[in-house]
C-alpha cells in the first residue's frame, strides 16, 4: 500500500458512541386555587333558555408611558430653520425662472432682429428695378440723350 521508502503507520479506527435520547419527566400537576373566586354570570336567551359562565375581565393595555417633554425653544429653532430653508430655495428658484426668462426674451429679439435684416437684405440686395418699367434689349438699343431708341 505505501511505497517502500516511507514509514507504515498504524491506523485507528474510531467508532461511534451512541448517545441515548434524554429521559422527560412529566411535571407533576398541581392544582392551583385562584386567587379569588370569579363571579358566574347567568343570561336568559330570548327563547327562554338560560346561559350561565364565568365573566371575562377584558385584558387592559398597559398605561401609556408619557414622553419626554420637548423643549419650545427646541422646536421653534427646527421650525425657524426649516422656514429658513424654504424661502432660499424658494429665492433660488426664482433667481433660476428669471435667469432662464431673460435668456429667453435675448433669444426672441435677436430672432425678430434676424428675421427683419434678412427682409430688409432681400429689399436691398434682391432683384428690384422699377415695377411697371418698360424692359429694354440692350444689344439693340441706341443711346441718345438716356432714352432707348430701338
Amino acid at each position: 500500500m505505501y511505497p517502500d521508502h516511507t514509514p507504515q503507520r498504524a491506523v485507528e479506527v474510531h467508532q461511534r458512541t451512541p448517545i441515548p435520547p434524554p429521559v422527560v419527566h412529566p411535571a407533576p400537576v398541581v392544582p392551583v386555587q385562584p386567587g379569588h373566586v370569579p363571579a358566574v354570570a347567568s343570561i336568559v336567551l330570548p327563547d327562554g333558555r338560560v346561559v350561565t359562565g364565568y365573566a371575562i375581565d377584558h385584558a387592559r393595555p398597559e398605561p401609556v408611558t408619557a414622553k419626554p417633554a420637548v423643549s419650545r425653544t427646541a422646536v421653534n429653532v427646527a421650525l425657524g430653520g426649516v422656514g429658513f430653508l424654504a424661502v432660499c430655495g424658494g429665492l433660488l428658484l426664482l433667481t433660476s425662472f428669471i435667469a432662464a426668462l431673460t435668456a429667453f426674451v435675448a433669444q426672441l429679439i435677436i430672432l425678430a432682429a434676424v428675421i427683419f435684416g434678412g427682409w430688409i437684405a432681400v429689399q436691398v440686395l434682391g432683384p428690384s428695378g422699377h415695377k411697371g418699367g418698360t424692359t429694354v434689349n440692350i444689344r439693340r438699343a441706341v443711346f441718345k440723350r438716356n432714352h432707348f431708341h430701338g
